[in-house]
């Protein structure tokens, strides 16, 4: 029956995730260099001190941010105000023969890792970089459909960083320059990276890190694990696994590392640490095409593809996760909810904000010799009562981009939590 999904709300989605994809040419015009170290004097009200017996490398040692000290620059953090990744994520899990289940949703008492969440571009901001304003229907939405479940293994970090905006990368009339005359991609990737250095030295207590980011998030995690963690062993000690979603991840052909990392490979095991999961998702029935955005490198590289439910490549079912109702102006992540039946009035039935669809969608790791990429299977089917799709379809070139986060979320959580046990021993 698809997914129901209102017009206003599809071509909201659409419109954001096509802009969102755009970000591929974006970052790959810079020249890979970040903005320095971001340092700055330290400030009053400093979020806390690095234990003393944790070596931190050079440029990271008593580090403080004067943006990221303030807590109303993270969309969540431990102990926050108003922790975006706090509310309400109980879902309820339809299943084929249309009985429900409601799944609660358990925030670790004690978790063992932390996690590091940058999100896609999703401001409409008029200006090449965006504010520090959160947005109902842009940032908050967004981490919390892409990062909040992961409250169950990790304390998360999310900090809103002055993005490319839609503006800038959709030609919307936005300049190539900030109102400082900076390069906006130097701005994003500094603010991003002065989070990380503020997160580590202060917050940190030499705790193992996941990182995880989608589109533009992906693309400024690249070059902060290059910039700053592939070669430095005392932060890629304690990096648990890093999660590149959406985004080409170039490694070595016939090899899971070499390309963009030297020393962080792919991840090949349920408990290994220190490796990356990236994959860029499409449907089986709409592979890429040429000219296509995601899925394939060059100079004897080949991108990534790791499929979170079977690190084997699959195939095998993958859990998403949808909210059903997204707030109005949702753009990357937020208009991805589906309907949970066919017949839409059955959706009062519902009482949590979110649902999952057991078995509906099998993801499997294809390398067609130019693309590599995960290939989404839906298994609906016209007879039983449950919706027979999902939500998340773009043009061919960029393939399920909306829901790239959102369809595996569950086996992501898992993943995460399996890596995190290996990592504390």
């Amino acid at each position: 029956m698809g997914a129901h999904q209102n017009d206003r709300g599809r071509a909201a989605g659409a419109l954001g995730a096509v802009v969102a994809a755009a970000l591929v040419a974006a970052c790959s015009s810079g020249d890979g260099t970040g903005a320095g170290d971001g340092s700055g004097d330290e400030a009053d009200g400093a979020t806390g001190t690095t234990a003393a017996e944790v070596a931190l490398p050079d440029g990271y040692e008593g580090y403080t941010s004067e943006i990221y000290t303030d807590e109303a620059r993270w969309l969540c953090r431990p102990g926050a105000a108003d922790d975006v990744c706090a509310r309400d994520l109980d879902a309820t899990a339809v299943a084929a023969d249309g009985s429900t289940e409601v799944i609660a949703h358990e925030v670790a008492d004690d978790p063992p890792v932390d996690c590091f969440y940058v999100y896609p571009t999703v401001s409409g901001d008029p200006t090449p970089n965006s504010d520090f304003e959160a947005g109902e229907g842009e940032e908050i939405v967004t981490v919390y459909n892409q990062a909040a479940r992961l409250t169950s293994t990790c304390r998360l970090f999310a900090p809103i960083y002055r993005q490319l905006t839609l503006s800038m990368i959709g030609g919307g009339g936005g300049s190539d320059q900030s109102d400082g005359g900076a390069d906006p991609r130097e701005v994003a990737y500094g603010d991003v990276l002065d989070a990380f250095k503020h997160y580590v030295a202060n917050d940190s207590d030499g705790r193992g890190f996941v990182l995880l980011g989608h589109s533009q998030g992906a693309f400024v995690l690249n070059q902060l694990i290059a910039d700053e963690i592939d070669d430095e062993p005392l932060l890629r000690d304690r990096l648990v696994s890093a999660y590149i979603l959406g985004a080409t991840l170039p490694v070595t052909e016939g090899d899971v590392v070499g390309g963009t990392f030297d020393n962080v490979p792919l991840c090949e095991r349920d408990d290994q640490t220190g490796c990356a999961v990236s994959y860029s998702s499409y449907r089986a029935t709409s592979p890429p095409v040429a000219g296509s955005f995601f899925g394939r490198a060059g100079d004897g590289t080949r991108a990534a593809c790791v499929n979170p439910a079977d690190l084997d490549g699959g195939p095998a079912p993958v859990e998403p996760y949808f909210l059903i109702e997204p707030p109005e102006g949702a753009l990357l992540g937020g208009t991805a909810g589906a309907q949970p039946f066919s017949d839409p009035e059955r959706t009062d039935e519902i009482a949590t904000p979110w649902v999952t669809y057991p078995d509906l969608v099998e993801a499997e790791c294809v390398d067609d010799g130019d693309f590599t990429y995960l290939a989404l299977t839906v298994h609906g089917d016209p007879d039983d009562p449950r919706t027979d799709d999902i939500g998340g379809d773009l043009t061919p070139e960029w393939g399920m981009h909306l829901i790239d986060a959102n369809v595996a979320m569950g086996d992501i959580v898992r993943l995460v939590a399996a890596q995190a046990r290996a990592y504390a021993g």
